[in-house]
C-alpha cells in the first residue's frame, strides 16, 4: 500500500466512523440522540425530609430545570417529556463531625464541625430507552464551623452547593450515562 493511500485511509476511516454514529456528543458530556429525545420534564420535588427551609423543594426543582436547559438542547415541557424526572428530598440532617474538648471542667465539650447532609430520591424515566429508567437516591454534604457562624447565616449557601453537586450527579448518571 502506498503512503498516499495509507494517509487517505487514516483520515477517512475515523471520519466515516464519526459520520456513522447516531449518538450526538456535546461539550457538556451528554450522549443524547436529539432526533429521538427532544424534551424533558421535571415534576415538583417535595420536601419529605421534615427539615430545611419551606421552599427547599421548589428551589431544587427550579435548579434542576435550569441546569438541564443550560447543558442540553432539550426543550423543557410541563409534563410527559421524553425524559422525565420526579422525586422528593428525603433527608435533611445536621450532624456533629468533630468534638472540641474544653480545657475548663465547667464548660462542656462542643462540636468543632457540623455537617449538613441532603438526600434526594429521583425517579428517572426515559421514554426512548426504558432500560435507562431508574430510581436512585443522590446525597451530598457540606461541613461548616458552628463556632464562627450559625447555620441560619449560611444555610442558603450550603443548600445551593449541595443541590449543585446532586444535580450534577443526576445529570451524569442519566443523560451522560457515566
Amino acid at each position: 500500500m502506498s503512503k498516499s493511500k495509507l494517509m487517505l485511509s487514516m483520515v477517512l476511516c475515523p471520519l466515516m466512523l464519526l459520520w456513522g454514529c447516531k449518538v450526538e456528543y456535546s461539550f457538556t458530556g451528554t450522549n443524547l440522540d436529539y432526533n429521538v429525545t427532544q424534551t424533558f420534564s421535571v415534576a415538583n420535588f417535595f420536601n419529605d425530609s421534615g427539615g430545611g427551609p419551606a421552599n427547599m423543594g421548589q428551589n431544587f426543582t427550579e435548579s434542576m430545570k435550569d441546569y438541564f436547559q443550560r447543558n442540553t438542547q432539550l426543550e423543557l415541557v410541563q409534563t410527559n417529556g421524553d425524559l422525565q424526572f420526579e422525586g422528593a428530598i428525603t433527608r435533611y440532617s445536621l450532624t456533629p463531625q468533630a468534638t472540641v474538648s474544653s480545657t475548663d471542667p465547667n464548660q462542656p465539650d462542643r462540636s468543632g464541625q457540623m455537617r449538613l447532609t441532603i438526600a434526594v430520591e429521583v425517579n428517572y424515566i426515559n421514554l426512548g430507552d426504558e432500560e435507562q429508567d431508574s430510581k436512585k437516591t443522590y446525597s451530598f454534604y457540606q461541613d461548616y464551623d458552628p463556632r464562627s457562624t450559625s447555620v441560619l447565616a449560611i444555610e442558603t449557601d450550603l443548600i445551593d452547593t449541595i443541590f449543585e453537586n446532586i444535580i450534577q450527579d443526576i445529570f451524569t448518571s442519566t443523560v451522560a450515562n457515566w
